[in-house]
């Protein structure tokens, strides 16, 4: 049975204005999609965003972790779902998906309460599979990826996409209380998460400390473009995966991976790895372009059809074992 035969027409309508208020390159490539698989990734999307949300809006650490205490009771089955959550928990039967991915996302979504400091790679990288490889597992189910060995591919991509958006919003997290970027990395080159973190003085922000300071913010750029070519390594990885996904959704998986790859590489080419000019997107005409390379690249097999040998960056694994879908060793 289909989700729209089991839902509302007007939750699965309100799933798909969600992807498309906030998530633009997730709705451009669900174009793809065929209708179920469309009104499927739509939820998800919502549910994902519900979990943010019920974080992100609450009005103090306390809240937020109750109002995701509750989610995680429906998920468990101790109290009646809400329409979405409900609509999700269906979806995720239906495709074999643990609902583990669901508590996993939740776990990422409590570590970002208050303020944020990651302290190494192991750190950020248990972060954005929480946060993101838990997508890429959740929509494996969606797009009908059934061998066990892609999982890791879907991983993979996740990672990199958030690693993608870490070093495209650290301004913006910054104003938030929080940093991604690790703190083994930027005592590398003499920065910490203080002269990034911005302050609050007689009620107004006050800018990070290194706004100004052309040398340091060179250096913070370094930390960041570094970050980027290990999100590259793992886009590189997700690439040997996509032959095990079905033509059709393969085309919306590529397009995807190469519109949220083109953000670093903008970040990369425009702005020199800086992030604190202001906040990467992606204009209109080269979200139109990334969206054509990447549909010409899944019309041509030769394309992800790769020798894994070839361009690998040595794998991040290592850092998120335990986790489900990650390899044992």
């Amino acid at each position: 049975m289909s989700l729209a035969q089991q839902d509302s027409a007007a939750l699965v309508a309100d799933s798909h204005a969600v992807l498309q208020r906030h998530g633009r390159s997730f709705a451009l490539a669900g174009a793809l999609l065929s209708r179920e698989q469309a009104d499927e990734a739509a939820v998800v999307y919502a549910f994902c965003r519900l979990v943010d949300d019920l974080a992100d809006e609450a009005p103090d650490a306390q809240t937020a972790a109750a109002n995701l205490g509750e989610v995680d009771a429906e998920l468990r089955g101790h109290r009646q779902a809400r329409p979405l959550v409900g609509a999700w928990l269906r979806v995720m039967e239906r495709r074999a998906v643990p609902i583990e991915a669901g508590r996993e996302l939740m776990n990422g979504v409590l570590s970002d309460l208050g303020e944020v400091r990651v302290a190494d790679d192991r750190a950020l990288l248990r972060y954005c599979y929480r946060v993101a490889g838990t997508v890429g597992l959740m929509m494996c189910g969606v797009i009908g990826v059934t061998e066990t060995a892609a999982l890791p591919h879907a991983i993979d991509l996740g990672l990199g996409m958030q690693l993608t958006n870490i070093c495209r919003d650290v301004a913006e997290d910054a104003g938030r209380g929080r940093c991604y970027l690790p703190a083994s990395r930027l005592a590398a080159v003499g920065l910490s998460h203080d002269a990034l973190i911005e302050r609050h003085a007689g009620g107004h922000r006050v800018p990070p400390a290194l706004l100004g300071d052309l040398e340091a913010r060179a250096r913070l750029a370094g930390v960041v473009d570094d970050l980027l070519e290990v999100a590259e390594g793992c886009y590189d990885r997700a690439w040997l995966g996509m032959s095990s996904i079905p033509a059709r959704p393969r085309s919306a998986i590529i397009v995807a991976a190469v519109l949220y790859r083109e953000i670093g590489r903008q970040l990369r080419r425009a702005r020199g790895s800086d992030p604190l000019f202001g906040r990467t997107v992606l204009r209109p005409h080269q979200r139109a372009l990334a969206f054509g390379q990447g549909l010409a690249l899944a019309l041509a097999p030769r394309s992800w059809r790769r020798d894994p040998a070839l361009g690998l960056r040595p794998p991040l694994h290592a850092h998120l074992r335990g986790l489900g879908g990650v390899p044992p060793a």
